[in-house]
């Protein structure tokens, strides 16, 4: 029981410290995460009594975080990247709901192969970001 406090609290300390591009990264791995439960759960036995409600429950954890992510575009200094982005959650929005509505693992597939995608790139230009940052400070010292 002590060990998941500990791990709770150092989870939290993660987001508390972590950058905007950081927290990004964490909610596409969350996205991913919960598709990942819910792509699995497809294949569990139809007998299954919870199959669908893990499903279920995963999808939905899933288009929340899209809906975050959404909700938080800026518009304004994202320009047409940001708006790209906007359409692009509109549709992982779209093929989550269909794939919890006909209960399809394919669509579930799709987004998590895009949102994979988009993770990458993001953590890449993270990891960029830092190392110029790190270069400018490194000839500061």
């Amino acid at each position: 029981m002590a060990a998941f406090g500990y791990a709770r609290a150092y989870q939290t300390q993660s987001v508390v410290t972590a950058s905007p591009g950081q927290l990004v990264l964490m909610l596409y791995d969350g996205a991913i995460k919960f598709l990942n439960v819910a792509e699995e759960a497809f294949n569990l036995p139809e007998e299954n009594l919870n199959r669908f409600e893990i499903i279920n429950t995963n999808i939905q954890k899933a288009q929340n975080i899209i809906a975050e992510l959404r909700g938080n575009l800026n518009r304004e200094a994202g320009g047409e990247f940001a708006i790209t982005l906007d359409r692009l959650y509109d549709y992982y929005e779209r093929r989550l709901f269909e794939a919890n509505i006909k209960k399809k693992v394919e669509p579930v597939r799709e987004v998590s192969r895009f949102i994979k995608e988009l993770r990458d790139a993001w953590s890449e230009m993270i990891r960029k970001e830092e190392s110029i940052r790190f270069q400018e400070t490194r000839g500061v010292a």
